[in-house]
């Protein structure tokens, strides 16, 4: 079975993290185990963007930023994807030059080493060249970067809809086997 690490960062999107969660609550039986980790500004904008929703009301272990003694802070732990959504800039760029200095940060860094999937959903625009280096270092240590840029052909009527075309396409490429739009279907 597989295990998984989301990751919540900073960075405006946190109705993106909310409909992960949900739809990670609704297919528990395709993985072992799903541990979170937020950074401080996640849940500064959580509770701006979202309201007093609780990300521990999914039911997933919430792990603290500095607790290095997480299991997915050692490859040892056999945590096979990561999933950083949303993503600011600042901690895409942490990744790419491998600043291992809070949790999120590490396990980013122990999936990278250990060749498993690291999934980074950027949610800032426009990009800087600084920005874009960083995506193609990351796509080049074994990242995906799928930025957060909802589609249209399903013509979604809600933002949660518009917004969940995004969370879609990347739980497919976690691997997961959701319904879900698919062109020419």
């Amino acid at each position: 079975m597989r295990k998984l690490v989301l990751g919540i960062g900073g960075s405006s999107g946190s109705l993106y993290a909310k409909l992960l969660l949900e739809k990670l609550a609704l297919h528990r039986s395709q993985f072992e185990e799903c541990a979170i980790v937020m950074s401080e500004n996640a849940r500064i904008n959580w509770q701006i963007e979202l309201g007093d929703l609780s990300v521990e009301s999914y039911g997933f272990q919430l792990f603290g930023k500095r607790d290095f003694n997480a299991p997915f802070a050692s490859g040892s732990a056999r945590f096979d994807t990561m999933i950083i959504c949303p993503s600011s800039m600042g901690l895409l760029g942490r990744i790419a030059h491998g600043v291992s200095d809070d949790l999120m940060t590490r396990a980013a860094d122990v999936i990278l080493k250990e060749r498993r999937k690291l999934i980074l959903v950027p949610r800032e625009m426009p990009y800087s060249l600084v920005h874009i280096e960083n995506m193609r270092l990351l796509t080049l240590a074994g990242a995906i970067v799928c930025p957060a840029t909802p589609s249209l052909y399903s013509k979604p009527n809600t933002i949660e809809e518009f917004a969940g075309t995004v969370v879609d396409r990347v739980l497919d490429l976690a691997g997961l086997d959701i319904t879900s739009f698919r062109w020419g279907s």
